[in-house]
């Protein structure tokens, strides 16, 4: 008898795990999919930098507040039920992604998407820089983060995007550790390798200061 008092219990613990990992799982996916459903068309997806490498190199010198610290950004286009993403990454240049991949991706490389939206005084801008980014699809990512018109790095993809209703805005570049008060040693030997010499003060943009916008407001984390 109380080796089926045993055996009973087990299945009866078993059945109780089982069913907790059930509503865990259903949960999250409900909880993703009100997530994604408050998204609207030309929202901008800002992606968390990595502390080391190039993410953390880029956050090193543009890093403005202390809640955003992100080394990525793409903007989001809703076709009915689908939802996309327009960005140029390295792999792939100037995109149209899946959300959901896009997402998958930042996830393997342990980042997080933080969605910011145009305050309603600015919504305005959106249909047009939704066109002039499907224009720009198929470019060459640009890995010398100076501006040309053959080739697009992210926050440069969006800037342009927007930029007939002036939304962002071109700054200089700096690549000078707030630290040390000197050429971030990345962007030294990133440039050095390239033969070009560091494009300090040269006219740019960078995810961390378009999330500093005045114009945007922070909305969730997907």
């Amino acid at each position: 008898m109380s080796e089926l008092k045993i055996s009973f219990d087990k299945k009866i613990k078993k059945s109780v795990v089982k069913g907790f990992l059930f509503f865990w799982i259903l949960a999250l996916i409900n909880c993703s999919s009100y997530q994604t459903s408050q998204l609207k068309n030309g929202d901008l997806l800002f992606v968390t930098a990595n502390e080391t490498g190039l993410s953390g190199a880029i956050n090193n010198v543009t890093q403005k507040q202390k809640i955003a610290s992100f080394d990525h950004i793409g903007i989001l286009e809703k076709e009915g039920s689908r939802m996309f993403v327009l960005h140029a990454a390295p792999k792939g240049g100037s995109q149209k992604q899946s959300l959901t991949a896009f997402i998958e991706d930042q996830k393997a490389d342990k980042q997080r998407v933080i969605v910011y939206r145009l305050k309603p005084e600015y919504q305005k801008a959106i249909p047009a820089a939704i066109q002039k980014a499907n224009s720009m699809l198929g470019k060459p990512y640009n890995f010398n983060y100076i501006l040309n018109e053959n080739s697009y790095y992210c926050s440069d993809f969006v800037e342009r995007s927007f930029r007939s209703d002036q939304i962002f805005s071109l700054e200089p570049m700096t690549f000078i550790d707030p630290k040390t008060g000197k050429t971030n040693v990345f962007w030294e030997e990133f440039y050095k390798k390239k033969n070009i010499k560091v494009p300090e003060g040269e006219p740019g943009c960078n995810p961390n200061g378009l999330a500093g916008s005045e114009k945007l407001e922070r909305i969730t984390e997907l």
